[in-house]
């Protein structure tokens, strides 16, 4: 699979949010508020589907007060009367936690970690991450090798182009479970191997890592609440907020070549 196209010239701070404007990455995103608003009722009713791995206790059972970190970490509207239509993520937001996420990729280069990275969208988050895998990979980071034979009920877990995802009947699979991961870092403690020092992934990949106690960065949603709450308690080092399957998968590559350069890496192609 050939990676993505990367710029060869960065965009600057203002140019990036621009384009996740126009693209609708970020700004007026396609997820609709209703759907938003349901996934946080959901979430706080303890619905572990929406939890995405993480163990949220009895923390976050008023919705109001998850969609309060969420207009604060994601930007999505904060009125609690606004209930259906448009709603939204702040571009700056997505920006400034693309920042903290190349503080932790520079920490990563300095200390030669050891790296695994998962993603529950390969339709549109493969070429985000396997970018980065490659960026770190030749930076002197070892990019962590998932165990043989791993398989979630019907599904198997695989790595393509350094990122772990699930397959089925030939078929890359979307999923939000933290199952995948469960089963990477269990067989990692089988076969006797140390756990990757940083996870980078997104939905229960992501999740999962972190509540094992594995520094974890990612990205998510408006309508996925759980990573957002992670970060807000200190769980996950930076979640960056994204429409995570815009129709042009190829169009996050000024992001990816943003998120690089600020990290002091060099895209790998």
């Amino acid at each position: 699979m050939a990676h993505m196209p990367i710029p060869s010239a960065v965009p600057s701070r203002a140019e990036l949010i621009d384009h996740l404007v126009r693209t609708r990455t970020a700004g007026d995103v396609a997820t609709p508020r209703e759907v938003n608003l349901s996934h946080y009722r959901k979430l706080a009713s303890g619905d572990r589907h929406f939890w995405l791995g993480l163990e949220l206790g009895d923390r976050w059972t008023d919705e109001r007060d998850v969609l309060a970190v969420m207009t604060e970490w994601c930007g999505v509207n904060g009125d609690p009367l606004h209930l259906s239509g448009q709603d939204t993520i702040d571009p700056e937001l997505t920006v400034g936690a693309l920042e903290r996420m190349a503080a932790v990729l520079r920490k990563a280069v300095e200390a030669r970690a050891r790296v695994l990275f998962a993603t529950g969208h390969p339709g549109a988050l493969l070429e985000v991450h396997s970018a980065t895998a490659s960026a770190l990979h030749a930076a002197g980071c070892e990019v962590v090798e998932i165990p043989d034979g791993l398989h979630v009920d019907d599904q198997t877990v695989v790595q393509l182009c350094d990122v772990a995802m699930l397959e089925r009947a030939a078929r890359l699979r979307h999923t939000h479970s933290p199952a995948p991961m469960a089963a990477i870092l269990n067989g990692m403690v089988r076969e006797g191997r140390p756990m990757p020092d940083l996870v980078v992934a997104d939905h229960g990949w992501a999740g999962y890592a972190a509540q094992r106690g594995i520094d974890t960065v990612g990205y998510a949603d408006c309508n996925d609440p759980a990573l957002f709450l992670g970060e807000a308690e200190g769980t996950i080092e930076a979640v960056v907020p994204l429409d995570d399957h815009i129709s042009n998968p190829r169009l996050y590559a000024p992001m990816t070549a943003y998120l690089l350069n600020t990290a002091g890496l060099t895209a790998q192609f």
